[in-house]
């Protein structure tokens, strides 16, 4: 994360907070289930199997690998440079399938693949060495760096690195109060400002030319 530019951040951060807004319609509309952690679902595919059987894990792995398959998605499309607009405009067009989706077949598993697609896909956007360098639509990872910036800043190594991972933690818990909010007008409206939202950041990757820069802070 401290290696992101600023203006890196600022679409970080942004994507985050519907990450976070996504995930929490998500889990009110599987009743507990996520479409971006995928820790929680493998959790509770374990859980499930011993105490209800392993029919009721079904959805919670299939989430896994529909969040998998959108990784692989976006990686294969390109998560560098204005290539990285498709991998989000992807997202917002499986986010907006999703809302469709959310009055057709409310009850139906395919609209949830369809978030955690997207959300998986979302996560390809910083790559380096074959890693994804920002967390963006899930928490562990950017808590584990925030841990790590606040040891730096009490040995005197970083007096800021700390600020970057606070803010995308921020961002993702406050998208999901704004989610959860959102959810009472109706799962396809809310989804549908989603898809919206990403749509709007997929248009700014492509006319910007000037390719991400990856620079570290200090």
């Amino acid at each position: 994360m401290r290696d992101v530019t600023r203006r890196g951040l600022a679409l970080s951060l942004l994507l985050s907070g519907v990450a976070g807004y996504v995930d929490a319609i998500g889990f009110i509309d599987t009743g507990g289930l996520f479409v971006s952690f995928m820790s929680g679902n493998s959790t509770q595919a374990g859980v499930d199997v011993l105490e209800l059987g392993v029919l009721s894990a079904v959805l919670p792995l299939t989430l896994v690998v529909a969040f998998v398959v959108g990784v692989t998605a976006g990686a294969l499309i390109g998560a560098h440079g204005r290539r990285r607009a498709w991998a989000v405009a992807g997202s917002a067009a499986a986010v907006s399938l999703s809302s469709g989706l959310a009055i057709l077949a409310p009850v139906g598993p395919v609209r949830f693949w369809m978030l955690a697609f997207a959300m998986g896909a979302l996560n390809t956007l910083y790559l380096s060495d074959g890693r994804a360098r920002v967390a963006i639509t899930y928490a562990t990872g950017t808590l584990v760096s925030l841990g790590l910036a606040v040891a730096a800043l009490l040995t005197g190594r970083s007096r800021s690195a700390w600020q970057r991972p606070l803010l995308l933690w921020g961002s993702l818990a406050g998208g999901a109060v704004v989610g959860a909010a959102a959810h009472q007008l109706g799962s396809w409206i809310a989804l549908l400002l989603a898809a919206i939202i990403l749509a709007v950041a997929a248009v700014g990757l492509a006319v910007n030319r000037r390719p991400e820069q990856l620079t570290p802070t200090r």
